[in-house]
């Protein structure tokens, strides 16, 4: 679609977007007693089926698909659809070669897809249909199957095809003609390099290791990177203040689980510029993915609750809303 296309599409989202949950609603369900109460004010909301009897996973994979459902009926385009859904696919990619060469069976370990789901990888990795894939992932799925065909190391497996992924989307960030989609994906590369150099500042991995795990990106140098995080999780926090990144550094020595609120957090930050744009995908996509966030923040929300976790622990943990 053209840009100008996207305008009757876009209409459509601003009605939808006055749905969305606020930073309001979610101290509301961090306040309420249980998961019931919770699923109820989701279900009153418009949340799944509106069945009085549906669990919080019935409810939630409804929402999901019907937010799916709707990011197709409005005719977004191939490519950034299927962007959104890299990190899934790769994932499957490295589930399905791990059982192939260990015979472990787990359906848990893979993500639905239309595409790519477990039997369809499972059959494109046992046949060594490599054709199969997208051309971006021929190449590491040969080379992923013979690593561990060869040497069972399902670490260095875990890191050539995460590092494959990561410059799949930094292809599309540097590639692609829409704004917001390369934004976003220059974002998702960015936070997950400094996930990797705060894991392996933490389990002090060799600097090789590192670089290899790491992935070019267009914001900072990740070689100066690489080498923070083989000396200590400190340095990592030194580079990071001096790119821009105080408040990641923050979260950090707060907690983990504080820093992963911050990096969800931070690519919501990214998605609020679409609130005044109208001839783009931006605002279609940036509401595709404020309604995951929600889904995400009301699981955590209600298993907090059906665990008897506090307010304040909860709150602590609760992401901003687009809403």
């Amino acid at each position: 679609m053209k840009d100008a296309d996207y305008i009757y599409a876009v209409a459509c989202i601003r009605a939808k977007e006055k749905s969305l949950l606020t930073d309001a609603d979610i101290q509301t369900m961090v306040g309420m007693k249980s998961e019931k109460e919770v699923l109820a004010y989701l279900t009153e909301r418009g949340w799944g089926d509106g069945s009085a009897n549906a669990d919080m996973e019935k409810v939630l994979a409804d929402e999901e698909e019907a937010q799916m459902k709707l990011l197709r009926t409005l005719g977004v385009d191939a490519e950034i659809v299927d962007s959104l859904f890299v990190q899934e696919l790769y994932h499957n990619l490295k589930a399905a070669i791990k059982e192939i060469c260990t015979g472990r069976d787990d359906t848990e370990a893979f993500y639905d897809h239309d595409k790519y789901g477990k039997n369809e990888m499972i059959s494109i990795i046992r046949d060594k249909a490599f054709e199969k894939l997208p051309d971006q992932m021929q190449k590491v799925a040969k080379h992923g199957l013979d690593v561990m065909l060869t040497t069972r190391d399902g670490q260095r497996l875990d890191v050539l095809i995460d590092r494959a992924c990561l410059d799949d989307i930094e292809h599309t960030a540097a590639t692609t003609k829409d704004k917001f989609l390369k934004n976003y994906s220059e974002t998702k590369v960015v936070i997950a390099d400094i996930k990797i150099a705060v894991r392996s500042a933490d389990t002090r991995r060799p600097l090789q290791m590192i670089e290899e795990a790491l992935a070019p990106n267009r914001t900072f140098d990740v070689r100066r990177l690489a080498a923070a995080a083989a000396t200590s999780r400190d340095s990592v926090y030194e580079f990071l203040e001096r790119t821009g990144y105080k408040t990641a550094v923050e979260a950090l020595k707060d907690s983990f689980s504080s820093f992963e609120k911050w990096c969800d957090d931070y690519i919501m930050s990214t998605l609020m510029d679409q609130k005044t744009n109208i001839e783009s995908s931006g605002p279609i996509v940036a509401f595709y993915l404020a309604k995951q966030n929600e889904i995400r923040t009301a699981r955590i929300i209600m298993t907090a609750k059906a665990n008897g976790f506090s307010e304040d622990v909860i709150s602590e943990r609760v992401r901003k809303m687009y809403g």
